[in-house]
């Protein structure tokens, strides 16, 4: 019989394994693509046959695809195609996984936003080699303020007198932005008119705290910086924001938003105060190219040929309509331009660097 020492020693032994294999599978369960669920609802991918022969993309994909078009195994069987190599899909959680995935060479391309793009070009050297199109066939948008035609910043801009400033007539006014830390409802205009000399920080420069602030003491207390799911949240919401308030308030969205939302379907709210029709929409000079996603890749690891071999590629994509479907199902764009770092991202970078801690921010959020 066995002592009952012996017994507890066992016991405990059988109680750490078991700890032990809890732990490695929970810390494997959150490394993307560790493990694969036999689960219908999963996603499996195909691997590539050949490793020497074989473009990696890293992709954010979801639990489950309801269509099968979105499957991003779609567009990797039909690059398989074009590039007459085996292509597969790298499952990644976010932009910053993304990252990580070019900059060690886990995954030869990867889309990424403006944002994580221009991050990724600036500490790790990752570049561009093509861009997805708005729908409209270009690779920004401008971001721009709207105001009413009669306001003094609309007089000012269509006068055209030098000793009137539009910008300059900004301070004091309401102003109504997308979001926090959207694009071009926030981080172009304001970056470019802090460059310039209009707005001044306030509070810590290295903070992005600090932009709120810095907001509301340039325009208004009554500025709206709103909240995801909130009345004047994103591009429409800026511009609600704007039609119900009036010629001495400015939307800060991008230049189709008008067209998009009080053009030839207007919303309900478009109309119903001081702006009567879509004239009365004024939009002044732009500060600047919010950049569409980038493909990216990192130059370590691919080289020139193999660049232009999926330029190609996804130039004949952009030219048939069968492609375009794929492109439009997976990838939510009707193209993709081929552009270089530089022209994409050089301009949104001389600009948001202005805003008060954006690269800490962009590190914490992307790393």
């Amino acid at each position: 019989m066995r002592s009952l020492a012996t017994s507890n020693s066992d016991t405990m032994k059988s109680k750490m394994s078991l700890s032990i294999l809890m732990m490695i599978f929970f810390v494997s369960a959150s490394v993307p693509g560790c493990l694969f669920s036999d689960d219908a609802s999963t996603v499996s991918f195909k691997k590539c046959d050949d490793p020497d022969n074989c473009l990696t993309i890293a992709f954010e994909t979801k639990e489950e695809y309801q269509n099968t078009e979105e499957n991003p195994q779609e567009l990797a069987d039909r690059l398989s195609e074009l590039l007459d190599m085996d292509v597969e899909i790298y499952p990644v959680d976010g932009a910053g996984a993304t990252i990580q995935a070019l900059r060690f060479g886990k995954a030869d391309i990867g889309f990424l936003d403006g944002g994580a793009a221009w991050l990724s070009w600036q500490n790790y050297d990752l570049q561009v080699l093509g861009a997805e199109q708005k729908q409209d066939g270009r690779p920004f948008y401008n971001a721009i303020a709207w105001v009413h035609k009669d306001s003094d910043m609309a007089q000012a801009d269509m006068d055209d007198d030098p000793d009137t400033d539009p910008f300059a007539l900004m301070e004091g006014k309401k102003s109504c932005h997308t979001s926090a830390l959207g694009s071009s409802g926030m981080l172009l205009p304001m970056g470019w008119m802090i460059d310039r000399g209009y707005i001044e920080v306030v509070g810590d420069p290295d903070d992005i705290e600090s932009l709120t602030d810095t907001v509301k003491n340039y325009f208004s207390d009554e500025s709206s910086i709103p909240d995801s799911g909130t009345k004047y949240h994103k591009y429409i919401g800026s511009l609600r924001c704007l039609a119900e308030g009036g010629k001495e308030v400015i939307s800060f969205a991008k230049d189709p938003t008008v067209p998009d939302y009080c053009g030839e379907d207007p919303e309900d709210w478009c109309f119903e105060g001081e702006f009567t029709s879509t004239e009365d929409f004024y939009a002044l000079p732009t500060f600047g190219k919010a950049p569409s996603h980038p493909i990216m890749y990192n130059p370590e690891y691919m080289d020139d040929e193999m660049v232009q071999a999926i330029q190609e590629a996804f130039t004949t994509m952009s030219s048939n309509d069968d492609d375009v479907e794929i492109l439009q199902d997976v990838m939510s764009t009707p193209g993709i331009t081929i552009i270089n770092t530089e022209d994409h991202l050089g301009n949104y970078g001389s600009l948001i660097e202005d805003v008060p801690g954006i690269e800490a921010y962009f590190n914490n959020k992307y790393e």
